[in-house]
C-alpha cells in the first residue's frame, strides 16, 4: 500500500502510517529499528532497494532522506515536504517512508525524521554516497547509535580513509571494511590449521580499494609484520600471500567469486568467497549496534600511512610492483620479526 503526501508534516505522516497499517492489518511492535538512508534521488532506488532486502532479516522502519536541490533563488525559497508512506507488501518486512525536502527544510533534516523514529528503537544512519566527514557531528547522525558509511563511493577513497579515522566516534562503521568479514574469517581459519609464525604478508587488489587498503592495515597490526600491496586489475580484493615458517599461504580469488586456498603441504582447496551484494553487507552490519572495536584499532593504525597519500588519493612514488600499506608501529618492531597467529583468529569475526 502507497500513500502519497504533498506539502505535508510530520504529524501527518505519522497518521498516514498508522492509517497505513490498519489498512493491511500490520502492527509495529515487531520492527526492530529505525533505518535513515541519506542519499540523492539518483541513488535512492538501489539503496531501498538494499533496505528492503535486509529487511527481511531486520524487520524496520526505513526513511529515506532525499534532499532536494533548487537550481534557482525562487525555487530555493519555496520550503516544502513531500513523503510517500508504503506499508505491506511495498515495504518489504517492515515500513517505509520516503521523505523529499525543498527548500530551507534540507537545513534541517533532523526535524523532520526525529518525530518519525519508532519509539525505544536502535536508530541506524546509512549514507550511500556523499557522506559527511565526521558522521557523529552530522545532525542526523548524531541522532543514531550506528552510522554506515561507504568510503569506496567516494572520490577519493583512501583521503576519506583518513577523515574516518580522524573523526572516529563509537558506533561509526563503512560498508569497506564488511566486505572484508569473509577474508578475515578465512585467513584466521587458515593459520588455525599449521603451526606457524608469520614473517610477512603481500595483499593484492584493485588500486584505490578501500577495502585492500583496510585488510593490510588489519593484518598489519593484529600480526606485527610488515604488509605489502600489489596491484592488480581486480574485481576488488584478489589475493593475500602470507610467508610463514611452514611455507607460504596463499588466499586467491581471480573471477570474484570461487577462490584457491593454498596451505604448504596441503592440497588445495576452493572455497566459496564471492563479492557480496549491498543488502547482504547492510543486513550483517544490522546484527550488531555496539562498537566495532576491531575496526576502530585498524583505522587507528593506519591513520600515519594514509597521511602519506597525495591529492589524488594515490600514494606517491606507487606503481603496479609491491608497494609497502603498512608496517607495524614503532614499539612493535621491538619485537621479534616473527609474530604468533593467535591475534588475527581473536580478531577475525566482528
Amino acid at each position: 500500500m502507497k500513500i502519497d503526501l504533498t506539502d505535508t508534516t510530520s504529524s501527518k505522516i505519522n497518521k498516514a502510517l498508522v492509517q497505513g497499517r490498519r489498512a493491511v492489518g500490520t502492527p509495529a511492535v515487531g520492527m526492530v529499528l529505525t533505518l535513515v538512508i541519506v542519499t540523492d534521488e539518483e541513488n535512492a532506488y538501489d539503496a531501498l532497494k538494499a533496505a528492503n532486502d535486509a529487511s527481511r532479516e531486520h524487520p524496520s522502519r526505513t526513511l529515506v532522506v532525499i534532499k532536494r536541490v533548487s537550481r534557482s533563488p525562487r525555487d530555493r525559497a519555496q520550503t516544502r515536504l513531500d513523503a510517500e508512506v508504503r506499508v505491506g507488501a511495498d515495504a518489504g518486512n517492515g515500513e517505509t517512508v520516503v521523505l523529499r525536502l525543498y527548500g530551507e527544510v534540507t537545513d534541517h533534516a533532523q526535524s523532520v525524521v526525529l518525530p518519525l523514529l519508532l519509539p525505544d528503537a536502535p536508530v541506524v544512519v546509512w549514507w550511500p554516497i556523499n557522506a559527511p566527514l565526521d558522521p557523529a557531528k552530522d545532525p542526523l547522525g548524531a541522532l543514531a547509535q550506528r552510522r554506515v558509511t561507504d568510503s569506496y563511493a567516494a572520490e577519493r577513497p583512501i583521503h576519506e580513509l583518513t577523515a574516518r579515522s580522524e573523526a572516529y566516534t563509537p558506533g561509526d562503521t563503512d560498508l569497506a571494511w564488511t566486505r572484508i568479514t569473509p577474508w578475515r574469517s578465512m585467513l584466521a581459519a587458515a593459520l588455525d590449521q599449521v603451526v606457524c609464525d608469520v614473517t610477512s604478508v603481500e595483499v593484492e587488489g584493485e588500486e584505490f580499494n578501500p577495502s585492500v587498503e583496510l585488510l593490510g592495515m588489519w593484518l598489519a597490526d593484529r600480526l606485527s609484520v610488515p604488509v605489502r600491496r600489489s596491484l592488480s586489475s581486480g574485481p576488488g580484493l584478489t589475493a593475500v600471500r602470507m610467508e610463514t615458517s611452514s611455507g607460504p599461504i596463499i588466499l586467491d580469488r581471480a573471477d570474484g567469486s570461487l577462490a584457491n586456498l593454498a596451505i604448504h603441504g596441503q592440497p588445495d582447496r576452493a572455497v566459496a568467497l564471492k563479492r557480496r551484494e549491498t543488502a547482504e553487507l547492510i543486513a550483517e552490519e544490522l546484527r550488531r549496534l555496539d562498537p566495532d572495536d576491531t575496526y576502530e584499532a585498524t583505522l587507528r593504525f593506519g591513520v600515519d600511512r594514509l597521511d602519506d597519500s597525495d591529492g589524488d588519493g594515490a600514494r606517491p612514488g606507487t606503481s603496479d610492483a609491491a608497494r609497502p600499506v603498512a608496517e607495524p608501529a614503532a614499539e612493535k618492531k621491538a619485537a621479534p620479526a616473527t609474530a604468533r597467529k593467535a591475534p588475527a583468529r581473536k580478531a577475525a569475526a566482528k
